[in-house]
């Protein structure tokens, strides 16, 4: 009983979680422009997604700043990580609470911060808000994420490996690269994706911080003047879809290189 009670119990949540996401797939493919009534199968919201320029142009300008800040979030976050875990354990504990401020911190309050100094620096020299500033805010909160995933698996490291490598003929670069880097590399992408996904969602720091240049949360944010057409239901498939495919890819491959470790401990 305790069995079918924790199974039905776990059911519940995931259909708390999820239902309002299913619902939204299921209208995406509503053939009128109800939103509560379904009246066919039909695909005419995502013909009319691609041929809305201004959506499109929105989601494009979402995905190359997430992409860029996604990267480049990774490759800092995992610098700091690797820096913080050098660091004697007192100053590594301060260090840690200093990065973790901009996740603690109200999204609304770094946004305000970030609009402010931004505009104190490139008001003098002529310039406006736009991608860049953007691109810089989403590296900015997401930067902490990655060092979050990524300092676990340097502990989990053995500390004796790096030095091995260098007695062994490796310079720091190759040992880093050749020893390091695949031990924390299971982090290393789930920070990616986290900073990625946080990035695609961004909403506040992105409105404050974004001038003229619209990213899809921000243009979303402008459509609620007026009825907001369906199609951003088939949008929000579409990007639900694609998270999801990238999370199953990831998983997949987590599980094949665990089954392959096994195997070679096993051999």
């Amino acid at each position: 009983m305790k069995k079918v009670g924790s199974k039905l119990y776990l059911g519940l949540v995931f259909l708390f979680l999820y239902a309002p996401i299913l619902v939204m797939i299921f209208f995406s493919f509503n053939a009128s422009s109800s939103k509560y009534k379904f009246t066919g199968f039909s695909l005419r919201w995502y013909a009319r997604l691609f041929n809305d320029s201004a959506l499109m142009e929105a989601l494009l300008n979402t995905l190359i700043v997430a992409f860029l800040a996604a990267v480049l979030a990774t490759v800092l976050g995992t610098m700091a990580a690797i820096g913080f875990h050098n660091m004697k354990k007192r100053s590594r504990g301060i260090a840690m609470n200093i990065s973790n401020i901009p996740i603690i911190n109200p999204e609304i309050v770094t946004g305000v911060s970030l609009m402010l100094l931004f505009v104190a620096v490139l008001r003098p020299m002529g310039l406006q808000l736009g991608f860049f500033t953007v691109l810089l805010s989403h590296i900015a909160f997401n930067t902490p994420y990655v060092i979050l995933n990524v300092a676990p698996k340097l502990r989990q490291m053995d500390k004796n490996l790096y030095e091995a490598a260098l007695d062994l003929g490796c310079s720091p670069v190759q040992a880093f690269r050749k020893v390091v880097l695949p031990e924390i590399m299971p982090g290393v992408t789930a920070g990616a994706l986290m900073a990625f996904t946080y990035s695609l969602d961004d909403f506040i720091i992105s409105y404050f911080t974004s001038g003229t240049f619209q990213t899809l949360p921000v243009y979303i944010y402008s459509l609620l003047k007026k009825p907001i057409p369906l199609s951003i239901n088939a949008l929000s498939t579409l990007l639900f879809l694609l998270v999801l495919t990238v999370l199953l890819i990831t998983n997949i491959k987590d599980i094949r290189q665990s089954r392959r470790e096994a195997r070679g401990l096993a051999g």
